[in-house]
């Protein structure tokens, strides 16, 4: 069953959030196993917000694995996401 993580960190700006993505891609978890969506949202505070869908828990934590440090590199600490079952996907 997929899942839904919603993150709302507080010190994710922009540019810290690019940065990241230069950084996963980098290393070559861009495009990771597993994720089947990503969307970056700004926030009124100009906050990034971070809405990713993934197949399962296991896919989500070997991303983690690569993510986590990267973050903490640009200390970034990105919170504890909401999780959530996906009940439904509708595309178009």
């Amino acid at each position: 069953m997929a899942l839904a993580f919603y993150f709302s960190p507080s010190s994710f700006t922009p540019a810290v959030y690019d940065d990241t993505i230069k950084r996963l891609d980098a290393a070559g978890a861009g495009a990771p196993a597993g994720r089947l969506y990503h969307f970056a949202l700004e926030a009124e505070d100009g906050k990034i917000q971070v809405f990713d869908v993934w197949e399962s828990q296991e896919s989500f934590e070997a991303f983690g694995a690569t993510l986590l440090p990267i973050m903490a590199e640009l200390g970034a600490d990105p919170g504890q996401p909401m999780v959530s079952p996906v009940h439904n996907i509708i595309k178009g």
